[in-house]
């Protein structure tokens, strides 16, 4: 196992939060963006990935000759792994979004099915227009993901008096019952008031919410996206969505941000969050929490958590 001493950090602030540091490990500031802080590049072994935009940075990597370790602060990965190269370990931010994307994940249910949105527009005019609207009591959703965050969905989900199918990349049972494989989604679709895409993106996640699903389900049903914006087919989402058959609330989108001018924003039917799913107050302190446990694992020459590519470990 290769030592990774001299680690980056994407701001001063959460470099603060970590103080003290393990002893071993130093620490300078590199935002990605211009050159590092108090290091020179060279010397470099572990990069913590800034939370906002690190898509946007990712080619800075390529910089560090001597990668060993790159830390993301986001549950995703995409593109994480070809930016650091084969050489370098990648961990995720798994778990630390868990609690807050569920919240969101249950309050954009909510808030569709029951007109809230359409009750913030009315009262921007001062009507008054009661009507029944769906409860969340007695719907039928099928959640698409079953890892960390679409477990804690389904934990929240359970009061609500629902009845909650579990789709994975392949069919199995598990210590919560029973799995079933993505390849039967559009099947499942047909007897489902909601879906919930909560999915990582990968080859066989993208798009995998397509045309052919989305026209399994009923009428009326709502689509949930918390997960990654391609995993859910966009043009054929706002072919439905727009047609006003089926509904949308999502807090990703593909592409990312929308477009001022697509036809989503001014649909009724859709309800739309600009990627807050994790960013909420207890980020903060999960994030703190699982860096300094990866920091302590690494002074100590021990496994990192959450590795998606091992590299040298």
């Amino acid at each position: 196992m290769q030592t990774v001493r001299t680690v980056t950090f994407p701001d001063r602030d959460l470099l603060a939060k970590l103080q003290p540091l393990p002893a071993g490990i130093d620490a300078a500031v590199w935002d990605l963006k211009s050159d590092p802080d108090g290091v020179d590049l060279a010397d470099i072994d572990g990069v913590i990935l800034p939370y906002i935009d690190a898509s946007a940075v990712l080619g800075s990597l390529s910089k560090a000759p001597n990668l060993k370790f790159v830390q993301t602060q986001s549950t995703g990965f995409d593109g994480v792994r070809e930016a650091a190269g084969p050489a370098a370990a990648v961990a995720s931010a798994s778990g630390v979004h868990a609690a807050a994307t569920a919240e969101l994940a249950i309050g954009l249910i909510i808030a569709k099915l029951r007109g809230i949105d359409d009750a913030v527009r009315n009262q921007q005019t001062g009507s008054w227009l009661p009507q029944r609207r769906s409860s969340l009591a007695d719907r039928r959703v099928l959640l698409v993901g079953i890892g960390g965050i679409g477990h804690e969905i389904a934990k929240r989900l359970a009061p609500f008096e629902v009845e909650i199918t579990r789709v994975g990349s392949s069919a199995r049972e598990d210590g919560e019952g029973r799995v079933h494989a993505s390849s039967k989604l559009a099947e499942l679709a047909r007897t489902h008031d909601v879906l919930v895409a909560v999915t990582p993106l990968n080859d066989h996640t993208h798009k995998l919410v397509d045309a052919t699903v989305l026209a399994a389900l009923p009428d009326g049903a709502l689509v949930v996206n918390v997960g990654r914006g391609p995993v859910v087919d966009t043009a054929a989402l706002t072919a439905e969505v727009v047609s006003g058959r089926l509904h949308c609330a999502l807090d990703v989108v593909d592409p990312e941000p929308l477009p001022a001018d697509h036809p989503l924003w001014s649909a009724p039917n859709a309800l739309i969050t600009p990627h807050i799913g994790g960013n909420a107050s207890a980020f903060e302190p999960r994030i703190v929490k699982l860096l300094a446990a990866q920091l302590k694992a690494l002074a100590n020459g021990e496994w990192p958590g959450n590795l998606v590519q091992a590299g040298p470990f």
